[in-house]
């Protein structure tokens, strides 16, 4: 039955995933969500500018952390999902490792 699942995971095609391909990926998926919120930030205090309001650097960027959580899991989805599918594959590549470890151990070779 996991062979089924394994042949219908879209992601089979690609480069078997390792720690460095889970860590671009985490970097990657950060950086947009950093870039989001500094973009809503941005655009929060300098249109409080140009409509004569001061509204503080700091107000500004906790609004835009706070506009960006849901807006960036809706607009990232697509890396959101590479970084699920990333940590799965990671994390099925250790269990068969250990397991493999564990059936040399005890002589089942």
């Amino acid at each position: 039955m996991s062979e089924d699942r394994a042949v219908t995971t879209p992601a089979n095609d690609e480069a078997p995933a390792t720690m460095g391909t889970l860590v671009v990926a985490v970097l990657l998926y950060t950086a947009a969500r950093l870039v989001l919120v500094v973009a809503i930030a941005a655009v929060i205090f300098y249109v409080a500018k140009a409509v004569s309001v001061d509204v503080p650097l700091v107000v500004a960027a906790v609004f835009g952390v706070l506009i960006a959580l849901p807006l960036g899991m809706v607009l990232f989805k697509s890396l959101r999902l590479r970084v699920n599918d990333q940590i799965a594959r990671v994390d099925a590549e250790r269990s068969a490792r250990r397991d493999d470890i564990a059936s040399r151990l005890r002589g089942d070779e």
